[in-house]
């Protein structure tokens, strides 16, 4: 099997740090190719270089597809040629139909000049079979979920005679069933002579989906392993991407809770537009020194709970009652929850949790500001010094703490919002699906921290839905299902198939 792509010796530099040192990758015509490495080790940067986001000329080294050099100046220099690559970050238009956004950029143009929306919707339909997704063409995607935008991603990079097609982690933010559809989707693909690089920190899907992986570790090749090759497990993998051995992935941690620390009795919250609860007469408690977890499929109602304890910052007509250190609180807006100890750290860091304009600094102290205010004013000398602090002490990868917090890696994102709260002092933190989108090396360095935040009497709260990662973390688990709490297992008595079946219990059965 031949090559379809070479690229040597990549080094790409952006002021204060080299993403990219010499990095050699070869990929063969028809395969399904991995490139894993941890947060920052230049992955996506890699990418952006071969797709011609960064231009010819803005690097060294040289791309060779198909036999002929890529010097892409563009992300259309690539596509003619027949690379398309679908970022984390998906760029579709929520207010516009599937089939606009699959042809936007590419209209479906008679002879008129005017868009021919018969042929148009007719195409779109066609590749929504080939993809796999029954949907309507005229249905808006911001009425999609993720798993279906992904689709429509991929049915849109089909409208260019897709020859080498590259997904940015294109399983992060979906379920099990709509991650095993795309996955399908993708072996589908390549059956029919696409090329497909993907880039994934879900070392299970790599291990059943690529015939070879390339670890990238601080912007240099590690090596390139062949899949089928008998001895390539994700330890294996794991070694190559970290460096060493990570015999546990979850750190040791002795667990001893202390008194109660907040309770929430008989919680229910409306859908803030839909007439249906979303969570009904939900109750829960955490204790001081105690990792409590949230297990739930996808819509069970976790971040929808959440949120809502959180000062009401979801949904509507909230009723129940919450209890702080025993004394019933009223915490109505985000302001009165924070005064009252309560953090929640959104699942969505990118559009909730940080601002992505600013750097590591403002973000740092955004949620605590007057722990640093002198009579009104921010002491920017002592803002710097906690920023500072906190990137030392949490490991973020960045030159300064003056660095943009959009140009960091994912996992650094995720220890500036974790560094945000810790910095408000806390009792009671909530950490939403605190690894999502993450490696193995930074979701260790997070449990760490959780284990940092419970020794010195903290009480946390673990929503995920990596059912390894609560009962590696936790205490005990909550499982929600349709919005209400289906069980409370300790961790010693709890499995994923005790999880599951308590999380696909009806509501009838929960009563």
């Amino acid at each position: 099997m031949d090559d379809i792509l070479t690229m040597s010796s990549i080094t790409k530099t952006f002021p204060g740090v080299k993403a990219l040192s010499d990095v050699t990758l070869s990929v063969r015509r028809g395969e399904v190719h991995a490139i894993c490495g941890e947060n920052g080790a230049g992955k996506s940067t890699l990418m952006k270089v071969l797709s011609g986001v960064y231009p010819a000329g803005s690097y060294e080294g040289e791309i060779t597809f198909d036999g002929q050099r890529g010097d892409f100046r563009s992300i259309s220099d690539s596509e003619s040629r027949g690379i398309v690559i679908i970022h984390q970050e998906l760029a579709l238009v929520p207010y516009l139909s599937i089939a606009e956004n699959i042809f936007l950029g590419n209209e479906q143009t008679g002879r008129t000049g005017m868009i021919d929306w018969h042929r148009t919707n007719a195409e779109a339909a066609r590749l929504l079979r080939r993809v796999g997704l029954d949907e309507n063409v005229t249905t808006p995607v911001g009425q999609l979920g993720v798993g279906k935008q992904q689709l429509v991603e991929i049915a849109k990079a089909l409208t260019k005679d897709v020859r080498l097609l590259i997904l940015d982690e294109p399983t992060a933010a979906l379920n099990d069933t709509d991650s095993e559809h795309l996955l399908g989707l993708i072996r589908q693909l390549v059956a029919e002579g696409i090329t497909a690089i993907i880039i994934s920190h879900k070392l299970d899907e790599i291990s059943a989906i690529a015939d070879s992986t390339t670890i990238i570790r601080d912007g240099r090749t590690v090596e390139t392993l062949d899949m089928h090759a008998g001895d390539v497990d994700q330890a294996r993998i794991i070694r190559g991407m970290v460096g060493r051995d990570l015999e546990n992935r979850f750190p040791d941690r002795v667990s001893s809770p202390g008194e109660e620390v907040l309770r929430v009795e008989d919680w229910t919250v409306w859908h803030p537009t839909q007439d249906r609860k979303v969570v009904d007469g939900a109750s829960i408690t955490v204790r001081a020194g105690e990792v409590v977890g949230i297990a739930g499929l996808m819509g069970a109602g976790r971040t929808e709970l959440a949120m809502s304890i959180f000062g009401r910052s979801y949904g509507r007509d909230i009723t129940g009652r919450l209890y702080k250190d025993g004394r019933e609180i009223s915490a109505r807006t985000v302001g009165e929850a924070i005064k009252h100890g309560i953090a929640y750290a959104t699942e969505d860091r990118k559009h909730y949790g940080l601002n992505l304009i600013e750097d590591i600094r403002r973000n740092v102290s955004a949620a605590a500001l007057g722990k640093l205010s002198n009579r009104g004013w921010v002491d920017a000398n002592e803002e710097v010094k906690v920023a500072e602090g906190s990137r030392q002490s949490m490991n973020i990868k960045a030159p300064t703490v003056m660095s943009v917090t959009g140009k960091l890696s994912g996992g650094n994102q995720q220890k500036v919002v974790l560094s945000k709260w810790i910095f408000a002092d806390p009792d009671v933190l909530v950490l939403d699906e605190p690894t999502r989108g993450i490696d193995v090396g930074a979701k260790y360095e997070i449990y760490t921290i959780i284990n940092r935040l419970v020794a010195a009497g903290k009480a946390v709260v673990v929503i995920s839905s990596e059912l390894p990662e609560l009962l590696g973390t936790c205490d005990r688990i909550y499982t929600l299902a349709e919005g209400r709490i289906t069980g409370e297992l300790p961790v010693a008595d709890a499995s994923q198939e005790r999880l599951m079946t308590l999380m696909t219990t009806s509501m009838e059965d929960a009563r």
